[in-house]
């Protein structure tokens, strides 16, 4: 039973009150919000000190309410802060209507979905994801109130330098499900999977003993990565007296191609 019922029970239906309070529709979709436990979606438009709580800023309508951080689903601090304009989904835990204010729960609202995540979430299923933070060689990616792990081999094709080049928070991004278990609740997804490889038609465009075109897009310990088209690049050895660095345009010469391992070896000719 909603605040606002108990009090019209308590000190009876007081028609001018009732006239002199407005519809609006914000308060409206709060009260709907409460009593049908569903999850609303606002963006986070700031961050308060409340009663000694860090607390985001959300609005429903012209109604301003808050996400204590303990409520948030994050732990924290700077990983509460970013979330700061991305919309954030939530229930309506308490309101103040003479206030005009309400206290939401964005955990609560995860936890919800997550359940019905787990309900139809399928193997092999290809979804759309939302990408939370973003490290070099990691992203932590969320499904449906799930939050998963994607590292930057299952972000797709071809050698990837730092993820923060190629994607940033807030991001929405197709994946495919490749492993489930949901008695453990156990999910692993790749953005890979779900592309089109560009190995089985490239292998015909290069061959052992032809020189290309590349750009160098990676440069390790073991050896130097040369992108010869999006997704296809080459493993090539380092040079014997010169270094190069990423962006460079070099010719390598081709002595390998394995089509299983999805690898090209070459060696680079010269700089241009």
């Amino acid at each position: 039973m909603s605040q606002e019922l108990k009090r019209i029970l308590i000190e009876g239906y007081q028609e001018e009150k009732v006239q002199r309070q407005e519809y609006d529709e914000g308060w409206a979709q709060i009260y709907s919000a409460k009593q049908n436990d569903l999850i609303l979606q606002s963006e986070m438009i700031g961050v308060e000190v409340k009663l000694n709580k860090l607390c985001a800023v959300i609005m429903v309508g012209n109604v301003r309410g808050y996400i204590p951080q303990e409520f948030s689903g994050v732990t924290d601090a700077h990983a509460f802060r970013r979330l700061l304009g991305e919309p954030v989904a939530f229930k309506i835990v308490s309101y103040d209507r003479e206030g005009e204010t309400f206290i939401a729960s964005r955990q609560a609202a995860l936890e919800h979905m997550e359940g019905l995540t787990w309900k139809w979430l399928e193997l092999d299923a290809v979804i759309t994801a939302v990408v939370r933070s973003v490290e070099p060689k990691l992203l932590t990616i969320d499904i449906g109130g799930i939050s998963v792990e994607l590292p930057v081999q299952e972000f797709g094709y071809g050698w990837i330098e730092d993820l923060r080049e190629e994607v940033q928070a807030g991001d929405h991004l197709k994946v495919k499900v490749v492993e489930l278990d949901k008695e453990n609740k156990i999910v692993k997804i790749s953005k890979k999977a779900a592309e089109r490889s560009p190995w089985p038609d490239c292998t015909q465009r290069y061959h052992v003993k032809g020189e290309y075109v590349g750009k160098v897009s990676g440069v390790a310990e073991y050896g130097v990565f040369v992108n010869l088209e999006r997704g296809v690049d080459a493993l090539v050895t380092h040079m014997r007296f010169e270094r190069v660095k990423r962006g460079e345009r070099v010719f390598v010469r081709i002595y390998g191609v394995d089509p299983k391992r999805e690898r090209i070896y070459a060696r680079i000719t010269r700089k241009l």
